[in-house]
């Protein structure tokens, strides 16, 4: 009796082969000619309502789903990879990224553990983190979802340090300490909300204020631990930010260094794109004390430019990392020979024990670049970003909002003295990012300055030009004029 064939591999490979040559094909064109595209439109609703579908029960033909995609999914992306999309942080991705994600795809390794070679890949990105920012051999690192995970772990392992290994059992509630932490008013949500997850509570967290270059004020960091130490809380850890999310500021890290030092605080660093500055030789000075971090989180899926996602976190005490997350058990029982051979598995380190080849991805274009064309790349966003700055310096219908650090510039349309306005200025510089939304020429987003609305153009990806930034900013004075006439 023949055995009923359930494999879902193909019957006939050579039509799937052709089929994959046709979609690696379509998107190998789609990155060629981002720029053909605009940055993003409008989602149709006959569209959208297209994938209120119930669930399917039967087969479909790959190649009319593969059109599904092209036609319906494809055009209406949110544009990251586009040399216009400017708005949020993100990394606009390469093809080598993108044909390294395939290659992860198909080999379909979990690193939570066992002795296999994908878990070495991520362990030499490891190596090479270590020496990019000068760690020591026993420091560890992790791939991650993002920086907002890798905060996460940080204040996690923090924790432990702080009230001992106990705390993972007895938790909270049994330690007599009352634990508080510091940053900046100007980090990313995210650290807050890391606090929260880790059971310490948000009002836990000190939100410093900034100084005038919106980098966090130390003497009022010095005020505050002194005062919650004689109030009966435990300061534990002081996090600093390389690359502030409004508008790309850098924490004073040598000076942030020696206070963690002097109050015995872990100091870690919320470095989501503004870490990989290290990779240039001109802005790596900028983030002096950075090499003094006990744990730094960022994401290769920013500046480095690989696919999404691939944060990181790097711990520079190893085994407190280890010590925080390891839990034996009987189905993970390390062996000496075989499968599951290996002592300590990524997933001692992190909450994930299913865990991708995130790390093919960044060992892959770390290789193929090298880390002085991505470093010299990472620069070149910065001078654009001076090139921005000094747009809307010449413009007298533009104000600058903050100052430009890195490559985040803030600014808006700013009527003249003569012109009749029934908007808001922050109602009209809203409506004027809408417009450039819509318009797909440009997609910058809006932050908050100083309490005032602001464009804030993030320059991230590695195609983006002068000529991009010239685009951005003719629309923005023309689409101010528009409005303004209504």
């Amino acid at each position: 009796m023949t055995e009923p064939n359930h494999s879902l591999d193909p019957q006939d490979w050579s039509n799937l082969r052709a089929e994959g040559h046709r979609m690696l094909d379509d998107m190998l064109d789609y990155i060629e000619k981002i720029r053909e595209r605009p940055v993003w439109q409008t989602i149709p609703d006959e569209i959208r309502s297209g994938f209120r579908q119930n669930l399917p029960q039967q087969p479909s033909d790959l190649a009319q789903i593969h059109q599904r995609f092209m036609q319906e999914v494809l055009p209406y992306a949110v544009g990251n990879s586009h040399p216009g999309f400017m708005g949020w942080v993100q990394g606009g991705g390469t093809p080598v990224g993108m044909l390294a994600e395939m290659l992860a795809a198909g080999l379909n390794a979990n690193l939570g553990g066992r002795d296999q070679m994908p878990i070495e890949v991520e362990k030499q990105v490891t190596q090479w983190m270590r020496e990019l920012f000068q760690f020591p051999e026993s420091a560890s690192g992790l791939f991650v979802t993002g920086t907002s995970i890798a905060n996460f772990i940080a204040v996690l392992v923090a924790r432990t340090k702080a009230l001992g290994l106990a705390s993972r059992r007895q938790g909270l509630a049994a330690s007599p300490h009352k634990l508080v932490a510091y940053t900046s008013a100007g980090a990313h949500a995210c650290v807050s909300q890391a606090i929260d997850m880790a059971g310490i509570g948000i009002d836990a967290l000190r939100l410093i204020s900034v100084d005038a270059k919106f980098a966090m004020n130390l003497d009022e960091l010095e005020q505050r631990i002194a005062a919650d130490r004689a109030a009966g809380y435990t300061p534990f850890l002081i996090a600093g930010t390389a690359g502030t999310v409004d508008v790309g500021a850098i924490d004073d890290l040598d000076a942030l260094a020696d206070i963690a030092q002097r109050h015995q605080l872990w100091f870690h660093i919320d470095g989501a794109y503004g870490a990989l500055a290290m990779l240039s030789t001109s802005i790596a000075p900028r983030l002096k004390g950075i090499e003094r971090a006990d744990s730094i989180a960022f994401d290769f899926h920013k500046w480095a430019q690989v696919q999404y996602d691939a944060g990181y976190i790097l711990v520079r005490d190893g085994q407190a990392h280890f010590d925080t997350f390891a839990t034996p058990t009987s189905y993970l029982k390390r062996e000496t020979r075989g499968i599951a051979a290996g002592e300590r598995w990524p997933c001692d380190f992190g909450p994930d024990l299913s865990r991708g080849f995130r790390a093919l991805k960044a060992w892959f274009t770390i290789q193929v670049y090298g880390a002085e064309q991505l470093g010299q790349m990472i620069a070149h966003t910065c001078e654009l970003a001076q090139y921005l700055k000094a747009r809307v310096e010449q413009e007298p219908q533009l104000e600058l909002l903050a100052p430009v650090n890195l490559n985040i510039v803030c600014f808006r349309y700013r009527p003249l003295a003569d012109a009749h306005i029934e908007l808001s200025l922050d109602d009209l510089n809203r409506d004027i990012v809408f417009a450039l939304h819509e318009s797909g020429i440009a997609a910058p987003s809006t932050t908050s300055v100083n309490g005032v609305l602001a464009i804030r153009a993030a320059l991230v990806n590695h195609r983006t030009t002068r000529l991009d930034i010239d685009r951005m900013i003719d629309a923005t004075l023309r689409f101010g004029d528009q409005l303004l006439a209504f």
